[in-house]
């Protein structure tokens, strides 16, 4: 069962608590997910629809850690003409309100909303539309992303221009609840952000410091998308800068497998908690 049709699933995690909280899942083609990977190795991992395209979550988390609701990335939101929501195959049947309320939070309880990046299906749920404009979904919140990713929203060039919906991030800083962070900040209470770069200009991993060395997780965004990716060479067809990505991924996954971290998997609808393990000179999955 993926987590997209089941409850949230929480982990005590040191002196914090961590929720998978899923906004749904959409669907994007499997070519551009495995880049120059061969596809006979990759379609028996994530098999493809008749499109191509494979199944991908949009698992976001909670960190709670005493009066702090810490969210780790935005999901894709609601607002999408049916013309995309038939492109992307967007399945709106589980949200991330709505997972948020099985665990018990309301969306004003949330104290730090905290993005990655800014691609479209990483904050598209940040926001809301209320009587024709857009309005902060969570109002009480600080609101952070890389600062290089805020200026490539409001400043797109034309190769990434695509990926950014710039409506989202103005109507959350138009509110003055966004705050630009820099590689190695603390975003939130334990939580720190290290911009890393190559499959966006400032694509970021969120460290989560859970109080002890036997509690540190890592949320992997798209540096490592699911739990499949989790060799080096296994970059996506999207990512600006290939070698850079092959160069961060390297020191991540190593640094990871050494410390015995706990990944947090943004896209694997089946996967949300599992380790990388040195195995030789691959690295195998401990699903958590």
């Amino acid at each position: 069962m993926g987590t997209h049709d089941s409850a949230p699933r929480s982990l005590d995690f040191g002196d914090c608590r961590i929720t998978c909280i899923s906004d749904g899942t959409f669907r994007l083609d499997g070519g551009a997910m495995w880049g120059v990977v061969p596809a006979n190795l990759w379609r028996p991992m994530t098999p493809p629809a008749e499109d191509n395209t494979i199944l991908l979550a949009l698992n976001c988390f909670l960190v709670e850690r005493g009066e702090h609701k810490i969210l780790i990335e935005g999901g894709v939101g609601d607002r999408w003409a049916d013309k995309h929501r038939a492109m992307f195959h967007i399945d709106r049947s589980r949200t991330l309100v709505d997972s948020l309320a099985q665990a018990g939070v309301a969306p004003a309880d949330i104290t730090h909303a905290v993005a990655s990046h800014c691609h479209w299906d990483h904050i598209g749920a940040w926001v809301m539309e209320r009587e024709g404009s857009l309005e902060p979904r969570f109002p009480n919140a600080r609101h952070f992303a890389p600062q290089i990713e805020v200026d490539a929203v409001l400043h797109p060039d034309p190769v990434r221009k695509a990926s950014y919906r710039s409506e989202d991030l103005q109507a959350v800083l138009d509110a003055g609840l966004l705050e630009g962070f820099v590689d190695g900040q603390e975003v939130a209470p334990g939580v720190t952000g290290h911009v890393l770069g190559g499959h966006s200009s400032g694509v970021s991993v969120l460290r989560v410091d859970g109080g002890d060395p036997d509690h540190q997780a890592v949320f992997w965004a798209d540096v490592v998308p699911t739990s499949h990716h989790i060799q080096p060479p296994y970059i996506m067809a999207y990512d600006l800068n290939a070698e850079l990505s092959y160069q961060v991924r390297s020191e991540w996954l190593q640094r990871a497998a050494e410390g015995s971290w706990l990944g947090l998997f943004y896209h694997d609808p089946e996967v949300p908690f599992a380790r990388v393990r040195a195995d030789g000179r691959r690295y195998a999955l401990e699903v958590v």
